[in-house]
Protein backbone atom coordinates (compact mmCIF):
# COMPACT_ATOMS: atom_id res chain seq x y z
CA UNK A 1 0.00 0.00 0.00
CA UNK A 2 1.55 3.30 -0.86
CA UNK A 3 1.53 6.47 0.83
CA UNK A 4 -1.51 8.13 -0.86
CA UNK A 5 -3.46 4.62 -0.49
CA UNK A 6 -2.93 5.03 2.96
CA UNK A 7 -3.92 8.80 3.27
CA UNK A 8 -7.02 8.05 1.21
CA UNK A 9 -8.43 4.85 3.09
CA UNK A 10 -8.61 7.11 6.05
CA UNK A 11 -11.20 9.19 4.27
CA UNK A 12 -13.54 6.07 5.52
CA UNK A 13 -13.04 6.62 8.92
CA UNK A 14 -12.91 10.44 8.88
CA UNK A 15 -14.23 13.57 7.28
CA UNK A 16 -11.39 15.38 7.35
CA UNK A 17 -12.23 18.83 7.23
CA UNK A 18 -9.42 21.30 7.02
CA UNK A 19 -11.78 23.49 9.80
CA UNK A 20 -11.69 20.45 12.03
CA UNK A 21 -7.93 19.15 11.17
CA UNK A 22 -4.41 20.28 12.50
CA UNK A 23 -1.56 21.67 10.09
CA UNK A 24 1.40 20.76 10.85
CA UNK A 25 4.56 22.92 8.40
CA UNK A 26 1.00 23.80 6.20
CA UNK A 27 0.00 20.43 5.74
CA UNK A 28 -2.83 18.75 7.20
CA UNK A 29 -3.05 16.23 9.64
CA UNK A 30 -4.74 12.60 7.31
CA UNK A 31 -7.56 12.79 10.43
CA UNK A 32 -9.51 15.51 12.30
CA UNK A 33 -8.78 17.00 15.49
CA UNK A 34 -11.00 14.53 17.34
CA UNK A 35 -9.70 11.54 15.56
CA UNK A 36 -6.17 12.51 16.14
CA UNK A 37 -7.18 12.47 20.07
CA UNK A 38 -8.32 9.48 19.76
CA UNK A 39 -5.87 7.98 18.02
CA UNK A 40 -3.21 9.15 20.99
CA UNK A 41 -5.49 7.70 23.46
CA UNK A 42 -4.86 4.45 21.80
CA UNK A 43 -1.53 4.60 22.97
CA UNK A 44 -2.47 3.55 26.36
CA UNK A 45 -3.17 0.30 25.66
CA UNK A 46 0.07 -0.92 26.81
CA UNK A 47 -0.77 0.86 30.50
CA UNK A 48 -3.86 -1.48 30.59
CA UNK A 49 -1.87 -4.52 29.12
CA UNK A 50 0.51 -4.26 32.01
CA UNK A 51 -2.36 -3.32 34.61
CA UNK A 52 -0.62 -0.04 35.48
CA UNK A 53 -4.20 1.26 34.60
CA UNK A 54 -7.44 0.04 34.82
CA UNK A 55 -10.54 1.25 34.45
CA UNK A 56 -14.52 -0.33 35.13
CA UNK A 57 -17.52 0.41 32.93
CA UNK A 58 -18.09 3.29 35.07
CA UNK A 59 -14.67 5.08 34.39
CA UNK A 60 -14.93 4.09 30.63
CA UNK A 61 -18.77 5.62 30.60
CA UNK A 62 -17.30 8.50 31.93
CA UNK A 63 -13.84 9.34 29.78
CA UNK A 64 -16.85 8.51 26.45
CA UNK A 65 -19.34 11.02 27.41
CA UNK A 66 -17.21 14.18 26.94
CA UNK A 67 -16.98 13.33 23.33
CA UNK A 68 -20.77 12.11 23.26
CA UNK A 69 -21.44 15.67 24.11
CA UNK A 70 -19.06 17.17 22.64
CA UNK A 71 -20.13 15.64 19.47
CA UNK A 72 -24.05 15.85 19.72
CA UNK A 73 -24.22 19.50 20.70
CA UNK A 74 -21.94 20.37 17.95
CA UNK A 75 -24.03 18.24 15.56
CA UNK A 76 -27.46 19.57 16.66
CA UNK A 77 -25.99 23.27 15.91
CA UNK A 78 -26.56 24.43 19.44
CA UNK A 79 -23.14 25.37 19.83
CA UNK A 80 -19.61 24.91 17.97
CA UNK A 81 -16.27 23.24 19.38
CA UNK A 82 -12.88 24.04 19.01
CA UNK A 83 -9.65 21.97 17.59
CA UNK A 84 -7.94 21.61 21.02
CA UNK A 85 -11.42 20.42 22.52
CA UNK A 86 -11.80 17.74 20.09
CA UNK A 87 -8.14 16.34 20.91
CA UNK A 88 -9.10 16.68 24.47
CA UNK A 89 -12.66 14.62 23.85
CA UNK A 90 -11.29 12.49 21.51
CA UNK A 91 -8.48 11.59 23.83
CA UNK A 92 -10.66 10.29 26.70
CA UNK A 93 -12.87 8.65 24.02
CA UNK A 94 -9.37 6.80 22.77
CA UNK A 95 -8.48 5.64 26.39
CA UNK A 96 -12.06 4.44 27.48
CA UNK A 97 -11.64 2.05 24.47
CA UNK A 98 -8.77 0.91 24.96
CA UNK A 99 -9.86 0.44 28.78
CA UNK A 100 -12.88 -1.81 27.66
CA UNK A 101 -10.45 -3.70 24.78
CA UNK A 102 -8.61 -4.49 28.23
CA UNK A 103 -11.93 -5.71 29.95
CA UNK A 104 -12.73 -7.52 26.96
CA UNK A 105 -9.32 -9.25 27.08
CA UNK A 106 -9.45 -9.94 30.42
CA UNK A 107 -12.49 -11.39 30.18
CA UNK A 108 -11.55 -13.36 27.00
CA UNK A 109 -8.65 -15.04 28.97
CA UNK A 110 -10.85 -15.70 31.62
CA UNK A 111 -13.73 -17.77 29.52
CA UNK A 112 -10.75 -19.68 27.94
CA UNK A 113 -8.40 -20.46 30.09
CA UNK A 114 -5.46 -18.70 28.41
CA UNK A 115 -2.84 -17.50 30.72
CA UNK A 116 -2.27 -13.65 30.91
CA UNK A 117 1.33 -13.06 30.56
CA UNK A 118 0.67 -9.21 32.10
CA UNK A 119 -0.34 -10.02 35.71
Amino acid sequence: MTKKELYDSMLNVCHRRPERSFFWKGKQFPVCARCTGTALGFLSLPLFALKILQLNFLWIFLLMLPCWVDGATQFYGWRESNNWLRLGTGLLLGIAQMGLVALFGDWLMSVTGFINFFS
